[in-house]
């Protein structure tokens, strides 16, 4: 088991966090964090979003252990410090969203090698989300899951650009030009271009400066627009997803009502469609439902945990 860098000055997550480099199936090195509890009820596997790194989970780690569960996050490829998958870093990137399957493998073996608790329990937010639906697909042996504006749908403005962006996609492909930017992404990162007035992730100031402070901290954890291989490969893989039933697993899912980032038609198609799930909306709430304002966040937490707690 070797050990990689883990940046807890930056995480605030409980003590005793640690990271580990984990080998693939397709021998792509990704990163995977874990957060020890002696006595822990269950695990809590956290399935980060596009352009996130294991420690901007550290402030979930500590709501979960301080819940009486140990927690595991996980880098994947293409992002924070999990191999970059093509010449430019900065651009996010996958060769296919079936790809992710195998950093998801590869971590639970990680996971029982470590002999963590089970249960395990899932948390999966945005493009984890979509993740996170696969890996339920695919019998991930989790006893409850909980989705934080999961990525079942991206959102368009203008809604015209949905059309376009299958077209440009493919005609990317055909091309040569999958490993450039869609016309509307930057190379920089969001969270370091953006202000915080107007931003689309949180309301809480204090949730700003914590991330603006870990992207100067550590840069190299940074992580710009998608290629349009990337995207073209989400949409296909949410449009499969689409058509299929929802897993046999307890789930609830939450989105705000200033959702812009992912499409909250398609949550709410989803949950409708899942016997055993309850969707909350949340209002005055944008994407980072856990980063969002005390109360918001209180709530998602509380109530996440409560689920895990009724499924032991």
């Amino acid at each position: 088991m070797q050990i990689a860098p883990f940046f807890d000055d930056i995480a605030h997550g409980p003590k005793g966090g640690a990271a580990h480099w984990v080998i693939t199936s397709d021998q792509t090195q990704i990163r995977v964090a874990h957060w020890p509890l002696k006595a822990a009820k269950g695990t809590v596997l956290i399935f980060p979003g596009r352009t996130e790194y294991i420690e901007k989970y550290g402030l979930a780690a500590q709501q979960f252990q301080d819940a009486g569960y140990a927690s595991v996050a996980i880098d994947w490829r293409g992002q924070g410090l999990a191999d970059r998958l093509i010449d430019n870093p900065a651009l996010g990137h996958v060769g296919a969203f079936a790809d992710y399957q195998r950093d998801v493998n590869a971590a639970l073996s990680h996971i029982k090698e470590l002999g963590l608790p089970e249960p395990y329990y899932l948390m999966a937010h945005s493009m984890g989300g979509c993740i996170g639906l696969e890996a339920l697909m695919q019998d991930l042996p989790v006893k409850a899951a909980s989705f934080s504006a999961p990525m079942w749908g991206i959102s368009f403005s203008p809604e015209i650009l949905r059309p376009v962006s299958w077209v440009m996609t493919a005609v990317a492909g055909a091309t040569g030009q999958a490993h450039r930017l869609p016309p509307t992404q930057v190379a920089e990162n969001y969270i370091v271009k953006e202000p915080f007035a107007g931003n689309t992730l949180t309301h809480d100031p204090a949730m700003w400066d914590h991330l603006k402070q870990q992207m100067t901290a550590q840069p190299e954890l940074a992580l710009g627009g998608p290629t349009l291989h990337w995207l073209g490969s989400a949409l296909r893989e949410m449009r499969r997803h689409s058509g299929l039933p929802s897993p046999d697993v307890p789930t609830v899912a939450f989105c705000g009502d200033q959702e812009v980032v992912v499409d909250p038609r398609a949550i709410k198609d989803r949950m409708t469609r899942w016997a055993n799930g309850t969707l909350h909306h949340i209002e005055n709430a944008a994407h980072e439902l856990t980063l969002e304002s005390p109360p918001i966040r209180a709530f998602v937490f509380q109530t996440m945990i409560a689920h895990f707690n009724a499924y032991p």
